[in-house]
């Protein structure tokens, strides 16, 4: 499931927080009648100025030397100036902040409020200065996708036409008859780490639980020993290479029957995108944690009230039958 955020770069996180930044300290000053950030609208149009000047500026296709040297000169100049005057800016917003903390002139709700903004800000300095100025690739871990939306994750499922999603992993366990029992939101996890947990988590609330088809990428020899151990029939490929062993449980007639009814899932991860289950519009982690409940619990109503509809439908067909018969 996608948050509901803009694609990242280090130089567009790096306005959003500063915008942030002198947007609050600028309303703070106003309620206080000070008039340091007085020009905080024309702070931030320079700084937007700067930042899409960075942006325009794109790598060198040509192949002399004298030209990529030119163009990668003004690819540097142009983030540095932009960096250096948002440092400038941040200097100028710490040394407010704390003159108003010292003088008890903000609250601590409004100061806890900026300084993760200020934090934002230091960290994207320093990784466009290392990524742009010096040549270094920023690791993956020390990334942040949003600033607002902290918890967002960077997703890469090889999908054709799809090479990334912005967002948090869902995975679900659904019933043959298309209810969806237990959820589990993924946070810095994968499909095999969260396997025999899932599963444990479903059978307190559903004992009767006796068989459970996964894909492939559930798959650890751990996990299929532990799942064996709490369920009569576990259908979970293995990656790779099989044993003879192998390939004969894998198809067997029961596991192969059992495989077949695993894309319906697929049918259901559908429906659930068309209940909610798609974009994020909700803010912070317990807000995306809550909208996918609400998905899963509006597809769930919507499968019982079919149900309904089809018995109260087939008692009706049954009456209308019986009534020409009578005729």
């Amino acid at each position: 499931m996608e948050t509901d955020v803009h694609y990242p770069t280090d130089i567009n996180l790096l306005f959003d927080a500063m915008r942030k930044v002198i947007t609050l300290l600028a309303r703070v000053c106003a309620t206080l009648g000070l008039n340091e950030w007085r020009q905080s609208a024309y702070n931030i149009r320079k700084l937007k100025r700067l930042y899409r000047k960075a942006q325009s500026l794109k790598r060198s296709r040509a192949t002399k030397k004298g030209k990529v040297e030119q163009k990668r000169d003004r690819i540097v100049r142009a983030h540095r100036e932009y960096t250096d005057e948002a440092e400038a800016y941040l200097e100028k917003a710490k040394s407010t902040l704390e003159v108003l903390a010292e003088t008890n002139r903000i609250t601590a709700i409004t100061y806890d409020t900026i300084k993760p903004y200020i934090r934002h800000a230091e960290r994207q300095i320093d990784q466009t200065r290392r990524r742009v100025l010096m040549g270094e690739r920023i690791p993956h871990q020390e990334k942040v996708f949003s600033i607002f939306e902290e918890h967002t994750e960077w997703i890469s499922k090889g999908k054709a036409g799809v090479p990334q999603e912005l967002g948090l992993k869902v995975c679900v366990v659904e019933d043959q008859y298309g209810f969806f029992l237990h959820h589990l939101v993924m946070r810095n996890s994968t499909d095999e780490k969260v396997a025999v947990a899932l599963i444990e988590a479903t059978r307190k609330r559903f004992p009767q639980l006796a068989s459970c088809s996964f894909d492939k990428n559930f798959y650890t020899p751990g996990n299929k020993n532990q799942l064996e151990r709490m369920l009569d029939l576990v259908v979970l490929p293995k990656k790779g290479r099989l044993s003879e062993e192998e390939k004969a449980a894998e198809s067997s007639e029961e596991f192969v029957r059992a495989r077949k009814k695993h894309p319906a899932v697929e049918s259901g991860i559908n429906a659930l995108e068309n209940h909610g289950l798609d974009r994020c519009l909700d803010h912070g982690l317990r807000g995306f944690e809550r909208y996918v409940g609400l998905a899963i619990v509006a597809r769930n109503i919507q499968i019982l009230g079919t149900i309904l509809w089809k018995r109260e439908n087939d008692k009706i067909q049954r009456e209308q039958t019986r009534l020409r018969k009578a005729s």
